[in-house]
């Protein structure tokens, strides 16, 4: 039991990480023994789970683990759902679509559907981002009651911009606001240039939602009746997918 909960947290640690580490770093930051922590990098790297790096001393994710998390994406069932009206709502408007789902203060995108411009930011299957610093996490927080989403978030609430929310009460309300509108703006606070807006997919009747469906658009091509028109089609979009 202790290895299988050991190889879980090694991978979880590459995972996070923005780089490859080296077993130092693995046995230091894990407070595994160096001689469990070199055991467990053999038995992953030669079951394709992790793979070195091209100097031989430093470890990232395998290309195992890419299989399992595509098998997973393809196996979803929201994203079984979501994908078509995605696919829709990309080729109409031409702007990407994201799907996430909230995973402890993180959102995780499920699925993307990339713009036809040249301009954009995508946000890739797999990565994560601060829950409060998006229009996706902002909308599902917004579902929720307050003294939950407080103990969600961490003691201190990280800057991705200088637009993101790092004050408790300022979040609280925008939440509010949120709320009330039926959907959510990320005002650049994940991305300068970049406004996003999202509205939470209500796929089993009776839960608190926990998926968000989002258009992100750089701000040079916004304008009040397109954003008006875009926030419009995501409705349509949710019901659609939900109904």
């Amino acid at each position: 039991m202790k290895s299988a909960e050991r190889a879980i947290a090694v991978l979880e640690y590459l995972s996070a990480a923005g780089e490859p580490r080296s077993l130092r770093e693995v046995h230091g930051d894990l407070a595994i023994p160096r001689a469990s922590a070199y055991a467990l990098l053999v038995t992953l790297v030669h079951s394709g789970w992790v793979e070195p790096d091209a100097t031989g001393s430093r470890y990232r994710l395998g290309i195992r683990a890419l299989r399992v998390g595509a098998s997973y994406v393809e196996q979803d069932d929201v994203v079984q759902r979501a994908q078509r009206v995605m696919d829709e709502m990309s080729q109409e408007w031409g702007e990407t679509v994201h799907l996430a789902r909230l995973d402890g203060q993180e959102i995780v995108y499920l699925a993307t559907c990339i713009s036809r411009h040249s301009l954009a930011v995508v946000s890739r299957p797999g990565r994560r981002l601060p829950c409060w610093a998006t229009g996706l996490g902002k909308a599902l927080l917004a579902e929720r009651p307050w003294a939950e989403v407080d103990a969600l978030l961490p003691e201190t609430l990280a800057a991705s911009t200088v637009n993101t929310f790092t004050d408790r009460q300022a979040l609280r309300a925008e939440l509010r606001r949120v709320k009330e509108r039926g959907h959510s703006v990320d005002e650049q606070e994940s991305t300068i240039g970049l406004r996003c807006f999202a509205v939470t997919l209500n796929v089993k009747a009776g839960a608190v939602p926990n998926e968000a469906l989002s258009f992100s658009v750089p701000v040079v091509r916004l304008d009040a009746e397109r954003e008006r028109r875009i926030v419009a089609a995501l409705l349509d979009a949710r019901d659609r997918i939900v109904r």
